[in-house]
């Protein structure tokens, strides 16, 4: 097909449909072997929305994520983050408490809990990150002094920035070929393929949906849900930005200060500071 035509991994109902799509736990389970160090997979079980298709319809669902039981013992939450929300990193570690405090049940000895991996994809750079020139950031609770001492192997973040691929080199071969087809996956070649049979699997899953009328409708409609939200969220910024405005002229006004003094400073025209009189 016209690699042109191929949709975006970073959609993350690509994504999902891509990783998180049952009868693809070969491809999930590629993907998670490059990130995640010390881990041998052998089964990997996908917890999939029965009903992704209505909720993507009904605009009801926030959030797409795959979700996986490694083994029986690791729980693993995966996400594609196309917009910057400026709370990631709180979201996240909500996401983990809750993943693992379902691992344990009412009255289990906490020696039970499993480990709680998140890997999150953010098609952004993450404010705050600058200083860390990889694109692959791996976090645990450590002690201040003591940095190589983990707290605890049951909590695992690993959050992949797509923009720092091209300025940060890895030495993560295999990683960095997954991100090359996340990030551009008509870039893919039979090279980058070569003895990864999980890459081939998805490039071909790939191909199948970026060919399906229906399935670049359901991608379409995602992308559609999400940049109204980022307007919504930019028009309701504007909007306070405005109603600040008006509230400081306001305040001047009540100072007495005059109405060239408030134009100059606030940007409002004369006309509509003399209407807040």
């Amino acid at each position: 097909m016209n690699i042109g035509k191929l949709l975006k991994p970073t959609n993350d109902y690509v994504f999902q449909r891509i990783f998180g799509y049952i009868g693809n736990e070969e491809i999930t389970k590629g993907l998670i072997s490059a990130i995640v160090d010390n881990i041998n997979i052998t089964e990997i079980k996908l917890d999939v929305k029965k009903d992704l298709e209505r909720d993507l319809k009904d605009d009801k669902l926030g959030i797409l994520d795959v979700r996986a039981v490694i083994d029986g013992e690791i729980q693993c939450n995966i996400e594609m983050q196309m917009i910057d929300r400026r709370d990631i990193e709180n979201r996240i570690l909500y996401y983990w408490s809750k993943l693992y405090t379902k691992s344990i049940n009412i009255g289990e000895d906490y020696i039970n809990a499993k480990r709680t991996i998140i890997i999150l994809f953010t098609d952004y750079e993450i404010k705050g990150h600058e200083e860390i020139e990889k694109y692959l950031s791996k976090w645990h609770i450590r002690e201040d002094e003591y940095s190589n001492i983990i707290l605890t192997k049951n909590l695992e973040m690993c959050i992949i920035e797509l923009p720092k691929y091209k300025k940060y080199a890895s030495k993560n071969r295999e990683l960095s070929t997954w991100v090359k087809f996340i990030t551009s996956p008509g870039e893919i070649s039979m090279e980058d393929m070569k003895d990864n049979e999980p890459l081939k699997k998805a490039n071909k899953v790939l191909e199948e949906i970026s060919d399906d009328e229906h399935e670049q409708e359901l991608a379409f409609q995602r992308l559609m849900y999400e940049m109204d939200k980022k307007a919504i969220r930019a028009a309701g910024y504007d909007k306070g930005v405005e109603d600040g405005i008006i509230e400081v002229a306001k305040k001047m006004l009540q100072q007495g200060i005059s109405i060239e003094t408030i134009v100059e400073c606030t940007g409002l025209k004369k006309e509509e500071i003399e209407k807040l009189k």
